[in-house]
């Protein structure tokens, strides 16, 4: 069966959010999420939205300290988009009824993490994600014209080709959870004037990361199936400061502890960030997440700690306080005790490639967010811009589209075929599926990790060969599950992270390599990778 909407939005989060407040009143909305509709990387986004909002700092100071981090592959004109439009993008967030922290005299409480020369973060205590996330969901579940529709699983994009024309995007195919059945599953044909990727980033493709269980590269994957262009899959950033607990399930430590002042440290309290760079614990992200991956080689431990014991109990019970009472759920008082942690992926700063309004290579199909690849972060994303991100490019997207949504009203709905799984049945060997999942997510972190080379790669590309080869195989011959869509985006994934690290010669930002230790003036370009065409270096047609 199918169902048409003007814009639909695949995921939830701040980018999908935005767009759909922003778009709604130019024509109907339906925003799919795959769980709840809160269950986004937003939410667990603890730090905060960076964005100049102090006199004493400035549009240029920020766009420099986005650049550095970039490490000389940010998009210049990108950066200066997101830099420029953030302020007002933040009132318009704030307006939409997201609370942040202030001062007593009203001004916004601004905090610093590692990269930045200023106090730019906006933040709501240490759980900014979920402040966001409840303002944006409160707000779209008022507007008549935005349905939300929460256990809808995208399957793969509907394509549709014209004579003499390119393929175009008319929709998705949607496994519909709410309704299926362990016995029949059911799948709708979500039919739209624009099709909006919005989901987020793929963390799970990593044994150990900060992301929730929803990650999983669903937009990159169904995106590269359909024949789009995906840049800079090499470039994962891997968090430096994850609990290290058994029960933790790789906590986020936010980057805020640091930039209040906590110092890492090895187990025997040597303070170690010096020896690697001159910002001591507020270097950048991918220098303190090798940082502490060479100290815990050297030194044979299973983490290092994070202290910020010598700062005053009532003040960090305060500014953090979802990560003083799961640390003291978990038999750990932060206030005077170190904090045992490691890195763990955290975020994809390559995605789907878009032009500066999120337009993709494929027409009728944009995409926001983490999930795509504006140039903003370069080769490695500075901490806070995620956020800043979704809410610049989902007004940007918005913007474009309802300028357009006239003319794409003009044409007949397309005719499309019943979804289909060749003779899938039912299957009760959900452990070959978790098999898969884990040998899968060992090997990205056992060879595509922190540290990289060509053999480990190479050993990598063939045992993600053989995983895809039998999820091909299960996938069409057994009915359709969550978890099996799930594990194929994610070999997806995996397969473009490993081809774009492989044509990247060179040590650059988050992707280090112990065959090509340094940067090249010859690779300071995108990686770009598409179905049928390898993974190759392409110059920025942005700059």
């Amino acid at each position: 069966m199918s169902t048409t909407t003007d814009f639909l939005v695949i995921g939830s989060g701040i980018a999908g959010l935005t767009f759909a407040l922003d778009i709604a009143k130019h024509g109907t909305v339906t925003v799919l999420s795959k769980r709840a509709p809160d269950e986004t990387n937003t939410r667990y986004a603890q730090g905060g939205i960076a964005t100049v909002m102090a006199e004493d700092d400035s549009v240029e100071a920020h766009k420099q300290d986005t650049l550095v981090a970039g490490a000389g592959l940010c998009h210049e004109i990108v950066v200066d988009i997101c830099c420029t439009d953030g302020p007002q993008r933040l009132r318009e967030l704030m307006e939409r009824g997201a609370s942040f922290d202030r001062h007593e005299d009203g001004s916004l409480s601004l905090t610093r993490e590692g990269g930045h020369s200023a106090r730019r973060i906006v933040h709501a205590a240490d759980a900014t994600g979920h402040e966001v996330q409840r303002a944006l969901l409160e707000a779209a579940k008022k507007h008549a014209n935005i349905e939300l529709l929460e256990n809808h699983t995208a399957i793969d994009l509907i394509m549709q080709t014209s004579f003499g024309e390119p393929d175009h995007c008319v929709g998705a195919y949607v496994l519909d959870e709410q309704s299926s059945t362990a016995e029949k599953h059911v799948v709708h044909a979500f039919l739209a004037r624009a099709t909006i990727l919005a989901t987020g980033g793929a963390g799970k493709v990593y044994l150990y990361t900060s992301n929730p269980d929803v990650a999983t590269g669903d937009g990159v994957a169904m995106a590269y199936r359909a024949g789009a262009e995906i840049g800079n899959m090499e470039f994962y950033q891997f968090h430096p400061t994850c609990l290290y607990h058994p029960r933790a399930k790789s906590f986020l430590i936010t980057e805020a502890l640091r930039g209040e002042g906590a110092i890492l440290r090895l187990s025997d309290g040597t303070a170690f960030m010096e020896r690697h760079d001159e910002r001591k614990d507020l270097a950048p992200r991918d220098i303190v997440a090798r940082a502490i991956d060479y100290e815990m080689k050297r030194t044979g431990h299973d983490s290092v700690h994070l202290d910020i014991t010598h700062k005053p109990a009532d003040f960090v019970i305060q500014r953090f306080p979802t990560i003083y009472e799961k640390c003291k759920g978990w038999g750990l008082n932060i206030t005077n005790e170190l904090i045992p942690v490691v890195p763990a992926a955290h975020y994809m700063c390559g995605g789907v490639t878009t032009d500066l309004t999120g337009k993709t290579s494929i027409p009728g199909l944009s995409a926001i967010g983490e999930c795509a690849f504006t140039g903003l972060h370069g080769a490695n994303r500075l901490a806070s811009n995620s956020l800043l991100e979704g809410l610049v490019f989902g007004h940007r997207a918005a913007g474009r589209l309802q300028e357009e949504i006239t003319s794409l009203r003009s044409g007949p709905w397309p005719d499309v075929q019943e979804w289909v799984t060749g003779g899938a049945v039912a299957s009760d060997e959900a452990v070959v599926v978790a098999h898969n999942w884990d040998e899968l997510r060992r090997t990205m972190w056992n060879y595509v990790g922190i540290i990289r080379t060509n053999s480990r790669l190479q050993r990598a590309t063939r045992r993600i060969s053989l995983l895809q080869e039998e999820i091909r195989e299960y996938y069409w011959k057994h009915m359709v599950t969550r978890d099996l869509l799930e594990l194929r985006n994610i070999a997806t994934v995996a397969e473009l992270i490993v081809s774009c690290a492989g044509a990247r010669k060179e040590s650059r930002g988050l992707h280090r390599t112990l065959d090509y230790p340094d940067a090249s003036d010859g690779m300071k370009a995108d990686t770009i990778v598409k179905r049928g065409v390898a993974a190759h270096l392409r110059s920025s047609p942005l700059n």
